[in-house]
């Protein structure tokens, strides 16, 4: 049996008087890569943010490879192998592109160091490219690129991608696509959140779908691609 990396039940999250959350479950196992989906403002970064300690939960239990994690602080949950890409990139723009890759790298818990800087150099050759460029001079796909390739220096079991194509030109998101399918390919799983249903899908082995704060469907990858007509009444304008 798979390891159960991450687990929210019955999450409830608010802003203020906001209830975002309405009693979420989700669960992600060691090498499955899972869509995250719904419109705008359904709850999908709130549900990430409470599971990584951003967001406090109102009630409902975090677990983290089987550990209550209950007013765990976010960086002791990302170092049980868990890495977050959040929507925005959030690269320091004043460092440069070595100084973003280096001031991250670490092994994992168990000593494991797949992802060197070697390694993320030639996965992201745009990077290479650009080793004494500050963050801000990045183009959106290059800044993209090197929160990636931030994340993976943490050698994670887990990588969270949130909108993780948004804004990009479609060279370039195209490119993003292929990385991800690397990193899958490499073992570790993902949670990707994306507006282009169609690539999430093409890469992912389930997908669960969120509703005004709800879980309203979960299919395997599969059944999505076979009856798109399904997922789209939910994610549809």
């Amino acid at each position: 049996m798979p390891e159960v990396l991450l687990e929210a039940s019955e999450l409830h999250s608010y802003y203020g008087a906001s209830h975002v959350l309405r009693g979420v479950d989700f669960v992600v196992n060691e090498g499955e890569s899972v869509g995250l989906m719904g419109r705008n403002g359904m709850g999908k970064t709130t549900l990430i943010r409470s599971m990584l300690g951003i967001v406090v939960p109102r009630s409902g239990t975090v677990r983290v490879r089987g550990y209550d994690a209950a007013g765990w602080p976010t960086f002791r949950i990302t170092r049980q192998g868990i890495a977050y890409v959040p929507e925005g990139r959030g690269i320091f723009p004043n460092l440069s592109v070595r100084e973003n890759l280096v001031m991250s790298a670490r092994p994992a818990a168990d000593g494991r160091c797949d992802w060197t800087y070697d390694r993320v150099l030639a996965t992201f050759p745009r990077l290479a490219e650009r080793l004494d460029h500050g963050g801000a001079q990045l183009s959106g796909g290059e800044q993209q690129m090197l929160t990636i390739g931030r994340a993976l220096l943490t050698n994670p079991s887990l990588l969270i991608l949130d909108e993780a194509t948004e804004g990009l030109a479609p060279l370039i998101a195209k490119e993003i696509w292929r990385i991800v399918g690397e990193i899958r390919a490499a073992g570790i799983a993902t949670v990707i959140v994306d507006k282009n249903y169609a690539h999430v899908t093409a890469i992912t082995d389930r997908n669960v779908v969120l509703v005004k704060g709800q879980v309203a469907y979960e299919c395997d990858s599969a059944t999505a691609r076979a009856d798109p007509a399904a997922l789209h009444a939910f994610l549809g304008v």
